[in-house]
């Protein structure tokens, strides 16, 4: 028994919310590893 698919709509909007969470994400570990580099190079 195949279950329901959802609307193309529905679909490309799931797509478009994890692609920005995605993105999100990976501008917060960039800012953390900056941050420790920089902790480290100002912190002699």
């Amino acid at each position: 028994m195949n279950a329901p698919q959802p609307p193309l709509e529905d679909l490309l909007q799931r797509r478009r919310r994890s692609r920005r969470t995605a993105l999100v994400m990976a501008v917060i570990a960039v800012a953390i590893y900056v941050g420790f580099i920089l902790s480290g190079v100002l912190g002699r």
